[in-house]
């Protein structure tokens, strides 16, 4: 989260005010215990407060971690103990993991900076719910210039995340915030553009290893919700759950096919926003702009087959499984119909839409307004669900036309993909919208309408199954499953948490077979997660004079290594 503090004008200090400020000025002072009063987001804050008193209770590696003095006063000692503990954890990972790495990919914050330490402060404050943490640029200038900065290298937490093993992603992300404010807008002279300052924060993660496990990671969170809304632009930015979601599902798109110089070029550049991203892309070589690859990224989420193109596809393992559903139009019941859909967008926002029913010769007319700039790629599916990928040729009166023959028969459905790319700067704040319309006709062969109406039943219900397919694959893989490997005739390797496939799968299986005693959830997902490590707990114990016993256990580990293997198989070929 990124507060950018705007200045709307310049001040002129004179050199000895400054060397009053710094040579007479408040201290920083270091000791545990001491409290100071800083000033504080009220948009962010719990009770829309513009300040709060905190107490310096941690001084490690190069964090200094202060906490609200009346929620810390309250604590009792061995709560204490253990909040100092995870804060420590998050120090040590700061200073040997997050700091290096970030640096080296984007380059450094301002360091000794404003108040001339090189230590960075974090401040716990009670926050909004769904708000982990921000970052405000106010706090890198003089009070002089800036009445409410904090004169600090400063980083605002989420006091409900200070005993949660998260608040290290948190603390990376509003990291980078950090980084960005000292190469863009005081070495740079530039202010990053919101969405692209959220982008670099939110695949720093992905830098950091922290979503190489999908499952409960922040990436699955936002991937979850970009598939609930996929049509959120990726450059408007009002601080929604959707706007993270959206950049996060591009971001980690282009940094599959374009790497992280991409990411980390743009940040050194003097320009932003999408200028600075097509500068990095030429800079390392890449024929590709900006346009191109948003274009191809809606196309990627449709289909996401590395078969048709690589471009088409995510390259991230966890992500190979993504597709977004399309909104269905289905054309009327009748051998000569028309229909008219009008729909409205903002610029850099995929849609997608899909156009099934009718019979004929299908004929459809694209209109917006003249002077945007629309790219619209589409689809044709065939019968055997085989298809060809095509670009529509827009005018410069923002229009194009897509003939179809056979349409209802040979090809049964079309994919839309319009997306509008006519902005390329000064994304601040809530974007206007632009409509764009279809206009399709089915003429050429016409049946009688029960015949008709039987068989576009019969093709709804197989788009139906298709749909129920595809969202069984989804949530299969949302929750890292594999292939279920269907034979289940024994279980021939060894199994224990985070595993996948066929075996877990008829692992599961098994479990499930056991009665609810044993696995009352009764999941078949592939993942060897924690509820399929429970049931083999139980399985154990239930046989543990033949499983545990013999090998000195007294209760059970989750681990299926031979001797529980061995039972399994023997009740498996009973």
């Amino acid at each position: 989260m990124l507060i950018i503090g705007k200045k709307t004008a310049k001040i002129i200090l004179l050199f000895f005010a400054v060397l009053f400020l710094f040579a007479f000025g408040d201290s920083k002072a270091a000791n545990l215990g001491n409290q100071s009063i800083f000033k504080v987001d009220p948009v962010f804050d719990v009770n829309e407060r513009n300040q709060v008193t905190a107490e310096l209770v941690a001084n490690s590696g190069n964090l200094y971690f202060y906490v609200e003095k009346d929620w810390w006063n309250l604590q009792v000692p061995a709560k204490k103990t253990e909040i100092l503990g995870n804060l420590e954890k998050v120090s040590f990972e700061f200073s040997s993991k997050i700091y290096p790495i970030l640096t080296s990919v984007f380059g450094s914050e301002w360091k000794p900076g404003i108040d001339g330490d090189e230590k960075i402060t974090i401040l716990l404050e009670a926050m909004k719910e769904g708000v982990g943490g921000y970052f405000r640029n106010n706090d890198e200038y003089l009070k002089l210039q800036l009445p409410d900065s904090n004169e600090r290298e400063m980083i605002y937490l989420a006091l409900a995340k200070i005993d949660d093993a998260g608040l290290k992603l948190y603390l990376a992300h509003e990291f980078t915030h950090l980084i960005t404010f000292n190469q863009k807008d005081r070495l740079g002279s530039v202010s990053e553009e919101v969405w692209l300052n959220e982008a670099r924060a939110e695949y720093g993660l992905t830098v950091l290893g922290y979503n190489s496990q999908y499952d409960g990671s922040n990436l699955q969170r936002r991937i979850k919700d970009f598939t609930a809304r996929p049509t959120d632009s990726v450059a408007e930015w009002l601080e929604t759950k959707y706007d993270y979601a959206s950049i996060n599902a591009f971001g980690q798109y282009v940094m599959d096919h374009y790497g992280i110089n991409i990411f980390s070029d743009s940040i050194k550049s003097k320009s932003v926003g999408i200028t600075s991203i097509n500068e990095a892309l030429q800079k390392n070589g890449y024929k590709e702009n900006f346009s191109e690859i948003f274009t191809n990224w809606t196309i990627a989420v449709a289909i996401n087959n590395c078969s048709v193109d690589i471009l088409y596809c995510y390259l991230n393992t966890n992500l190979q499984w993504l597709k977004i559903n399309p909104e269905l139009i289905f054309l009327p019941v009748s051998g000569e119909s028309s229909l008219s859909v009008t729909n409205v967008t903002k610029n850099w926002a995929g849609n997608w839409q899909k156009i099934i029913g009718g019979k004929g010769n299908l004929n459809l007319k694209f209109s917006s307004i003249p002077g945007l700039d629309f790219k619209l790629p589409y689809i044709i599916f065939d019968k055997r669900n085989n298809f060809e990928l095509k670009f529509l040729t827009i005018n410069e009166k923002q229009e194009g036309e897509i003939k179809i023959e056979n349409f209802g028969e040979e090809y049964v459905s079309l994919l839309l993909m319009p997306s509008l790319q006519s902005k390329i700067s000064g994304f601040e704040s809530q974007e206007l919208t632009y409509p764009y319309t279809f206009n399709i006709s089915i003429s050429g062969q016409t049946e009688n309408n029960d015949a008709l109406i039987q068989k576009l039943l019969a093709q709804i219900e197989g788009l139906k199954k298709q749909i129920s397919e595809l969202m069984a694959k989804r949530t299969q893989a949302v929750l890292g499953q594999s292939t279920v490997n269907n034979s289940c005739l024994s279980i021939t390797l060894n199994l224990s948490a985070g595993a996948a496939g066929g075996e877990v799968s008829c692992l599961q299986k098994f479990l499930k077979n056991q009665g609810y005693e044993i696995y009352p959830e009764g999941l078949v997902t592939g993942y060897f997660g924690s509820l399929t490590k429970s049931a083999v707990i139980r399985f154990q114990e239930k046989y543990k004079n033949e499983i545990l016993s013999p090998l000195g256990f007294s209760s059970g580990t989750g681990f299926v290594g031979l001797a529980t293997r061995n039972k399994i198989n023997q009740l498996l070929n009973k």
